[in-house]
């Protein structure tokens, strides 16, 4: 607890408005890959409490559009639209569907961690589950040469999961924004240009 109260991006963060640290994550991520550009349509997946959906609203501002999915509850934003529920649901999936509307997403980004059991193997499993569904729904949501950004957390599985990466995009880069705190394991892969199927 102390750590968070005395961390710098917290401070920030409560300064500058946003909802959580995470967002100066997505900024710097972004600003180093030239992610996030108006107009574009950006997916949201595990937003709660918002902090990369409003960074990303931001950015994509005026015509563009995001789309935050959460099993837990976001608070409106403006230029974002909220669904809450699990996006592996058909319910949550059908009104991700209706919110693209036909279109196809420029950007799928998820900062999903599992709830944390203190096994390290049983942790590590669920969180690349986490990264494999994000996968899998950016395959069908993505417009070809459309990007990936998700966390994911060194260990077992890790590996395979980069390797799938590399099945479906045209570059695959790590990256650990100076954001993510140094003791953490966490990483975020980034998925180039989603090749065409």
């Amino acid at each position: 607890m102390h750590e968070h109260v005395n961390d710098p991006y917290v401070k920030r963060a409560n300064a500058e408005g946003y909802r959580s640290r995470a967002a100066y994550k997505l900024q710097q991520l972004a600003a180093r890959d030239k992610l996030l550009k108006p107009g574009m349509l950006v997916v949201d997946l595990g937003a709660a409490p918002g902090g990369w959906s409003q960074v990303a609203a931001d950015a994509v501002r005026p015509t563009g559009r995001v789309i935050a999915v959460d099993l837990l509850p976001v608070t409106g934003l403006h230029g974002v639209t909220v669904i809450q529920g699990d996006f592996q649901e058909h319910a949550t999936l059908a009104a991700v569907e209706a919110a693209l509307g036909g279109e196809r997403a420029d950007l799928v980004i998820s900062d999903m961690a599992p709830n944390i059991s203190g096994i390290a193997l049983v942790d590590q499993a669920r969180a690349t589950a986490l990264a494999e569904l994000a996968l899998d729904f950016a395959l069908k949501h993505l417009k070809p040469r459309g990007n990936l950004l998700v966390k994911a957390f060194q260990g077992v599985g890790y590996d395979a999961y980069v390797k799938s990466l590399r099945a479906h995009f045209l570059e695959v880069a790590t990256r650990k924004p100076e954001a993510s705190r140094s003791r953490s394991n966490e990483v975020y892969l980034l998925g180039k240009g989603l090749r065409a199927s």
